[in-house]
């Protein structure tokens, strides 16, 4: 499922709903239904600012490693599928993020699920 991020700020963000849900998470929001107030986006941007930051300092999860094993495994098959390139989370994060910058910056709220 996909999540439709607004703001009269921005151009529309498009996620799938379990990327949308990680960083909602971080700021105490529905994934389903909610809205950043112009009030709100100065914090929102920092806490998902530290939360990409702490990404940076850890390798790739053992979960992620394994979903990889999956589909590549160690005896060269790679069952049809081309070699996976993992998405950091900064790089997911970073439409959103700007976003909320540019909402931020315009006393602009960003809604979701309308």
């Amino acid at each position: 499922m996909l999540i439709t991020f607004k703001s009269k700020a921005a151009a529309e963000v498009i996620m799938y709903k379990e990327h949308a849900q990680r960083i909602l998470e971080l700021i105490g929001k529905d994934v389903n239904l909610g809205v950043i107030t112009s009030e709100e986006t100065a914090g929102a941007i920092k806490v998902i600012e530290a939360a990409v930051a702490e990404s940076r300092v850890h390798p790739i999860s053992e979960k992620v490693a394994r979903d990889v094993g999956v589909h590549h495994n160690a005896d060269g098959d790679d069952n049809d599928h081309e070699k996976s390139e993992a998405v950091s989370f900064s790089a997911r994060v970073f439409p959103l993020l700007e976003m909320l910058h540019a909402a931020h910056k315009m006393q602009r709220e960003v809604m979701w699920g309308v």
